[in-house]
């Protein structure tokens, strides 16, 4: 296991490379001038924030400093909020994105094991139906839809209630997360809930099913621990990716109810071309769905030993 552990931190270290390698060239061949403002217009001031950025370098030199300077875990100062380090960006707003993500993931991992293992016990009749209609609807529909009749359905609660039960907007309670955690994870247990349902109906037919039920096995045990537990293993495998792709790309939502994530930084930095930012949030994000992905595959592993053995 300790082999497999290392192989797989080792492929995830060169992916962390390349995605920051990537992004580097990517930022440098995009056209414009992040300078390009008004304390740029005097040639020496100019001068002085390029020498202060690294700017006035050949591009190799600028490569090799952004690389050592990520390595130390420095990704720079941004170009235009004024004297705050990328990483005080980071640390001061990806908490609220983790929390929100974490939150929705839950939401989704929960539902989706929960009404795919429903649809598989109870194939081709109306819950069935329902609830894989239900899904193809939330895969179908964007998130930012979900988002405004979500903040209605709010509104609508709260005057019918004569109370504000649940915020619409803002940051702060566990009432303001519940709203946009839901919204956030409906695409993911909408795709988790097909996945499960496919997965338990393939588990349903295996032969050591069978054998369970032959040996006498209680129904409930044969569920909870040979069917639910094989079927759930395809679900453990894309949580990883899931987990990432969630907390860091849940802009869209962080926009419309005014949450001050991560993600609407990374979004203000591409309109203004903050080089600093923009290739800082986007190494620290691919690191972050790289380690996800490695430790979903150490948690596969125990699972399954065949993994190892492979």
């Amino acid at each position: 296991m300790l082999i497999y552990t290392l192989k797989r931190l080792g492929y995830g270290a060169l992916t962390v490379w390349f995605i920051a390698t990537a992004t580097f060239l990517a930022m440098h061949a995009v056209p414009g001038d992040p300078l390009l403002d008004e304390k740029a217009t005097n040639p020496t001031i100019r001068r002085n924030l390029e020498e202060r950025y690294g700017l006035d370098k050949p591009l190799p030199q600028q490569y090799v400093l952004f690389m050592g300077n990520m390595l130390r875990g420095d990704f720079g100062i941004s170009f235009t909020q004024e004297n705050r380090l990328v990483n005080d960006i980071i640390r001061d707003h990806f908490p609220v994105s983790a929390v929100l993500g974490v939150l929705a993931i839950v939401f989704a991992a929960a539902g989706g094991v929960l009404w795919g293992a429903l649809t598989a016990l109870f194939r081709n009749r109306w819950p069935d139906v329902l609830i894989m209609c239900l899904a193809i609807l939330g895969m179908s529909v964007p998130s930012f839809v979900f988002a405004a009749l979500g903040q209605l359905a709010i509104i609508g609660l709260n005057d019918w209630a004569g109370t504000p039960l649940l915020p619409v907007a803002g940051w702060g309670t566990f009432r303001h997360m519940l709203a946009p955690a839901l919204v956030l994870g409906l695409g993911t247990m909408a795709f988790l809930t097909r996945l499960m349902r496919s997965s338990m109906l393939e588990v349903m037919n295996a032969d050591y099913i069978r054998t369970a039920r032959a040996k006498g096995l209680p129904p409930t045990r044969v569920f909870l621990v040979h069917q639910l537990r094989n079927a759930s293993l395809p679900v453990i495998t894309i949580l990883g990716p899931a987990i990432a792709a969630i907390t860091t790309g849940g802009f869209v939502v962080e926009s419309i109810f005014a949450i001050p994530g991560l993600g609407r930084y990374f979004v203000e930095a591409v309109q203004q071309l903050d080089y600093t930012v923009i290739m800082g949030t986007t190494v620290f994000y691919g690191a972050f769905l790289v380690l996800m992905v490695i430790a979903v595959d150490i948690v596969y592993g125990f699972i399954d030993p065949r993994i190892r053995l492979q």
